[in-house]
């Protein structure tokens, strides 16, 4: 699949250990020029864990994707189906 110019909602959850892992993932989707907008859960967002900071994990995704934004709230995410802001939508991690 092609993925120049598709618009790729990508959320952040649980399974703080593999965020590296996953973090590599999205670097390859940015590189195959997809538009991407960055979601992180609310714990994904907020807590601090042995694998890394939040902070730490939201520079990097912003970094990636480019964008000052990234959406961590239900109100913020309540308007992705409704205004079609995605083509695709990948939930990353999912616990192994």
């Amino acid at each position: 699949m092609k993925l120049e110019n598709k618009k790729i909602g990508f959320a952040f959850t649980g399974s703080f250990c593999t965020f590296n892992i996953v973090l590599e993932e999205l670097k390859k989707i940015k590189r195959e020029g997809a538009e991407i907008l960055p979601i992180m859960s609310d714990n994904a967002y907020n807590l601090d864990t042995k694998f890394g900071s939040a902070k730490d994990y939201i520079d990097k995704i912003k970094n990636i994707t480019g964008t000052n934004e990234i959406i961590h709230t239900i109100q913020g995410a309540e308007p992705i189906g409704p205004k079609n802001l995605t083509d695709i939508m990948v939930v990353s991690p999912c616990s192994r």
